[in-house]
């Protein structure tokens, strides 16, 4: 098990680039499956769930060349479906929360799609019903091995269908359009997720020949097509990865230029943190931070009362960024209380940061109360266990905002969403060393 030593109060300084967008290359590398043709994706993030991911469609038969940094060419002309049934893919998939995505595409393309159930974070329930209730309305039939944890759908073929998702689900929506682009007739999906990587998708398998209208909403028409062409796609900049270093330049007090951020994609993020009084400046397509040396404030609402912040389906505020606003709001001037309602387990990480001499009451699992230092009192430095990714590295700002020399475990969590993090926060002054 790996861990970072990271001596805490120093302040950082230059640019960071963000890497390309985990969430969306674990849904665009699901949709190379769709065509026999080449297709070349750029920005891809070096972190180990896409390259466990990756690994897993070199498995399948899909023909993989490394063209340059983060640049693939993917061709999935000689699929072997037998694959599917053995146990090393029951092994490989069950360890990937994105492996899920795989089956939309199979389903559409070869008939049959088979999975197992997905691990992943550690944060709380996160059903799959939306994904096969989607293909169930498409015309497939559904099995499940409750023995071995496995699901399967099989099809001749897909039929358009007029389905009200019951949730606003990432990965079930872009698991659906997957499987419906290539479904006879018209698919109608309401309540469809609509956040920037699901757009990029839906662009992706238009450039493709599929025929989305809608793109942006949450109501998505498809109207089937026989088959699917190659294509070039470039992923945006990973938005929480932004958020993750707003949050740390913030804490450390440190003038920051995030670089390439696609602003026009970042919703709410940058007016989430400018809730917390944090000063950002737009720059073409950067975000500048000054030092915050005499602090921030948390603002309240107009009519006096206490600052709440809450995660929602797209266009709120993405529920992977409320553990770092959580960080942050430890050094702020006044209270927030932090809502996390869409997952339940997410703040059972701040025993830790209590251990470090922040001031938070957790509610419940949903909600914790956050009581601002204004930087009148410093962190401690601790050891750590990161639980989940983002838990992982809203405890990194945290320490690289103590005093003295924290230590945290469990670092792979952290490599599973940030790549060579540790390279990155040393080229701007960090000292963070790994063992």
């Amino acid at each position: 098990m790996g861990t970072f030593r990271i001596e805490g109060g120093h302040q950082l300084h230059g640019e960071i680039t963000p890497q390309g967008a985990k969430n969306e290359a674990l849904q665009i590398l699901c949709a190379v499956l769709l065509s026999a043709e080449k297709i070349t994706i750029n920005n891809i993030p070096d972190i180990v769930d896409v390259n466990k991911l990756i690994a897993l469609l070199e498995d399948l038969g899909v023909k993989i060349q490394k063209k340059g940094k983060g640049s693939y060419t993917f061709k999935a002309d000689d699929i072997n479906l037998d694959y599917l049934q053995t146990d090393q893919f029951k092994q490989d998939g069950r360890g990937l929360r994105g492996s899920i995505m795989l089956v939309g595409p199979l389903l559409a393309r070869f008939g049959k799609g088979y999975i197992p159930k997905p691990g992943g974070d550690k944060i709380g329930r996160r059903r799959l019903d939306t994904h096969f209730e989607g293909f169930i309305k498409l015309g497939a039939k559904f099995r499940y091995n409750r023995e071995e944890y496995f699901y399967g759908v099989e099809a001749d073929k897909l039929k358009g269908a007029y389905m009200l998702l019951d949730e606003a689900s990432v990965t079930g929506t872009a698991n659906i359009v997957m499987a419906a682009v290539l479904a006879e007739g018209t698919t109608t999906i309401y309540n469809a997720a609509c956040e920037p990587y699901l757009q990029q998708l839906c662009k992706m398998l238009n450039r493709m020949g599929a025929k989305i209208s809608g793109i942006g909403s949450n109501l998505l028409t498809i109207e089937g097509v026989e088959e699917l062409g190659g294509t070039e796609h470039t992923m945006l900049p990973d938005m929480i990865e932004i958020g993750s270093w707003i949050g740390l330049a913030a804490m450390t007090r440190s003038e920051l230029t995030i670089k390439d951020v696609s602003w026009d994609d970042l919703g709410q993020i940058p007016n989430a943190f400018q809730k917390l009084g944090i000063q950002m400046e737009r720059r073409g397509d950067d975000i500048y931070i000054p030092k915050h040396e005499n602090g921030y404030q948390v603002q309240s609402y107009i009519d006096g009362s206490i600052l709440t912040i809450a995660d929602a389906p797209w266009p709120g505020l993405t529920p992977d960024l409320l553990s770092i606003l959580l960080v942050v709001a430890i050094q702020a001037k006044g209270e927030v209380v932090i809502h996390q309602k869409m997952f339940e387990s997410r703040l059972f990480f701040v025993d830790r940061l209590l251990d470090m001499g922040a001031k938070i009451i957790l509610c419940d699992p949903h909600r914790a109360t956050v009581i601002g230092h204004d930087f009148k009192s410093t962190l401690k430095a601790t050891n750590m266990v990161s639980p989940d990714i983002r838990a992982g590295v809203s405890l990194l700002i945290a320490a690289l905002s103590a005093k003295g020399t924290s230590t945290i475990n469990n670092i792979e969590q952290i490599d599973r969403g940030y790549e060579n993090i540790d390279e990155r926060l040393r080229a701007i002054g960090a000292k963070i060393v790994r063992v």
